[in-house]
């Protein structure tokens, strides 16, 4: 599992997400979502009505899809979150996937979308095969080391078991785990979100079906992203829907 590219932007992603008017038509669009969203409109024939009326292509449909949720989702979501001051002596259930390719977006200077649940979104996808990149491993030693410094219990990560390369990922955050002597556990699954969803655990995920269910969980890409953002130089990469 070789690393010569990153998960950086597509090849007009600066004109569909780099100006001051686009953002601001994604804001409006967000805005619209939201409107729908929270008088019960099914999410697909919302995402249909705004697209189509903001003539927006497919790659801004799915950023805004990314940054909407209904007044209710945002509320219940706010309430079952915790700081990362409440991570201590907690045991954690990491979505491996979701967060791990967030930070290897973010790190690589890819457009990310801060949605009304202030949760980070991006536009990749695994479509059934993970590829490593150049900042897979510091994405997972910034998670890795994070959490020791919050002197958290035992960290789990779940990883969809049919994406192709997920056990070679498992087999590099077990020998990451054992040089940097993080307590992690990596765990395979076939439904990792209905377990995330069921865990007693706190949850580290911005997947929205996930938070919808999660007793408790902490939106810790959120925090990394905007503890590096100066040093990372992606504050024109970051379209805010607020």
């Amino acid at each position: 599992m070789s690393n010569p590219r990153n998960r950086g932007k597509e090849g007009r992603d600066d004109l569909l997400f780099g100006t001051e008017k686009v953002h601001a038509t994604i804001k409006e669009a967000v805005a619209d979502m939201h409107y729908l969203l929270s008088r019960g409109y099914a999410e697909k024939s919302a995402l249909q009505l705004v697209g189509n009326r903001h003539r927006l292509n497919v790659r801004q449909q799915k950023a805004v899809q990314g940054m909407s949720a209904s007044e209710e989702q945002v509320n219940q979501r706010k309430q079952t979150e915790l700081s990362l001051e409440q991570l201590k002596g907690q045991e954690i259930a990491i979505d491996g996937f979701n967060l791990l390719i967030i930070l290897e977006s973010a790190l690589s200077g890819a457009y990310v979308f801060k949605g009304l649940d202030d949760c980070y979104r991006d536009l990749s996808s695994v479509h059934g095969t993970y590829k490593r990149v150049q900042q897979t491993e510091g994405a997972l030693q910034w998670v890795g080391d994070t959490l020791q410094e919050l002197q958290t219990g035992n960290v789990l990560w779940y990883f969809d078991q049919p994406v192709s390369n997920s056990g070679r990922l498992k087999t590099l955050l077990g020998e990451m785990a054992q040089e940097q002597g993080y307590d992690w556990t990596i765990e395979l699954d076939y439904n990792p979100d209905k377990l995330l969803a069921e865990t007693d655990r706190i949850v580290v995920s911005s997947d929205a079906w996930v938070l919808d269910r999660a007793a408790r969980w902490c939106n810790l890409a959120k925090a990394l992203i905007e503890s590096k953002i100066s040093i990372m130089q992606i504050v024109q990469s970051i379209v805010d829907g607020r």
